[in-house]
């Protein structure tokens, strides 16, 4: 299968993609399960039908001709996984208030999720172990950058043991393995270098996105192991605490997950619901359809929607109260941020086609958030005496994407980011070369 050249970089989020991914360059593909090659459309079987023979006017005896031989039939290609069925279109919702809203609670793991914009609620998922703080940004295929760097400081020597790790779109899909430590080192550098855009997506649209992220879907139920659930399990009744962002559209809201919590419950819900917490975190709005979360509140059940986490927090440290100083005090002397994007502005040009706009469109606001999410954080953690680390993509990186998911393209940044670990000059900690940064003109 061959993707087209893209000229430009569209999504510079999410991912899994989400993601993961992802997902940040998104253009109309080949389906992931085509006709075989040469085989007409069932719209135009007519056309292709071999014509009756007409009746001779004197028909003649021919002499016999030997029997040619068959040819030896051809192997099929192996099959694609099947899609699966899709309904006629989304069901109807439930109705449900905005009081019902906020006293919302996934049944059965009450302490599975809180807002991400309260203080108070904030205090209920703090960690009981000490240790510096990770945060990882959205990004899409940018996403290899965090991936290498997390490589690149294990083979460094000093990567520490983080006593909370924060994921958000593409940062989310990457989290439980940056929780876990250095021996998932190698599984990160395979879903970087090996992933392509059929794995991520189908370019069909379904009646509520542009296309249809099945493939993502079920990528992140073969990634997401009991087994690895387990280990999280065991990481968090250790005081240490796995957090995931997604964006809660009916409520308009941050959503910040526990996902150590959840997966302490260890049985099949949870796994489920472990995995559409990532998938939800990694979908990008219009592109990817929004995940649905059965939750009650006073005696009813309804469902939420949930969409890419980058919406409402391009990376996530604390709510604004806590890093504005308004709030309590960030628990925490040592954070570091991972930005999976570049911070200055790039020039792109997107042909006058819909998912490039709206691609292009959705980057730069989401970029732009992030710059001021960060400019909100540099000074807030001068204030609070906490040493800030800031981890981003470097002019020096000048590689460009010739198409979806370019396996060329990740694989070398991936070796960027490693590099500038090994070196020790991929994080930038002094506040006034951050503030130059963000606030300069390109």
């Amino acid at each position: 299968m061959h993707f087209p050249r893209i000229p430009v970089r569209l999504l510079p989020i999410t991912l899994g993609i989400g993601a993961v991914v992802v997902l940040s360059l998104v253009l109309p593909i080949p389906a992931v399960t085509p006709l075989p090659f040469g085989a007409p459309p069932a719209s135009a079987q007519g056309f292709w039908e071999t014509p009756p023979a007409q009746p001779s006017a004197s028909p003649k005896r021919q002499p016999k001709k030997k029997a040619a031989k068959k040819p030896a039939a051809k192997k099929s290609p192996a099959k694609q996984p099947a899609a699966p069925k899709r309904a006629e279109g989304p069901p109807p919702r439930v109705e449900f208030s905005a009081e019902e809203q906020a006293a919302a609670v996934i049944p059965g793991i009450a302490e599975a999720r809180i807002w991400g914009d309260s203080a108070k609620d904030f205090a209920r998922v703090l960690p009981q172990a000490s240790g510096p703080w990770l945060a990882l940004s959205g990004g899409g295929a940018d996403g290899a950058f965090s991936a290498g760097v997390l490589a690149g400081w294990t083979e460094a020597g000093n990567r520490p043991e983080f006593a909370v790790v924060t994921g958000s779109s593409i940062g989310a899909l990457i989290a439980p393995y940056a929780f876990l430590g250095s021996r998932y080192d190698a599984e990160l550098r395979d879903n970087f270098t090996s992933i392509t855009a059929a794995d991520i997506f189908e370019d069909r649209a379904t009646g509520e996105s542009l296309l249809d992220a099945w493939p993502l879907k079920r990528l992140i139920e073969k990634r997401m192991t009991p087994q690895l659930m387990a280990e999280i399990a065991a990481e968090h009744r250790r005081g240490r605490r796995l957090l995931v962002v997604t964006t809660n559209l009916d409520a308009g809201r941050r959503v910040v997950w526990n996902m150590g919590a959840i997966a302490e419950r260890g049985d099949e819900k949870s796994l489920k619901l472990f995995r559409d917490v990532l998938l939800a975190s990694s979908t990008i709005p219009g592109f990817f359809g929004p995940v649905s979360f059965d939750v009650e509140a006073n005696g009813r059940q309804f469902q939420e929607l949930h969409v890419d986490g980058s919406v409402t927090a391009p990376f996530f440290i604390a709510p604004e109260s806590v890093l504005a100083g308004t709030g309590p005090k960030l628990p925490a002397s040592e954070v570091y941020v991972m930005v999976n994007t570049k911070l200055a502005p790039e020039f792109e040009m997107p042909d006058r086609k819909l998912p490039l706009i709206l691609g292009r469109s959705i980057g730069v606001a989401l970029a732009t958030g992030l710059k001021v999410e960060l400019l909100l954080t540099v000074p807030s953690a001068q204030k609070q005496g906490i040493n800030l680390n800031v981890a981003y993509i470097g002019a020096a990186f000048t590689n460009r994407p010739r198409g979806l998911f370019d396996h060329e393209y990740m694989r070398a940044l991936f070796e960027f980011g490693a590099e500038q670990a090994r070196k020790g000059t991929v994080f930038e900690n002094n506040p006034t070369k951050l503030m130059e940064l963000l606030t300069s003109a390109p």
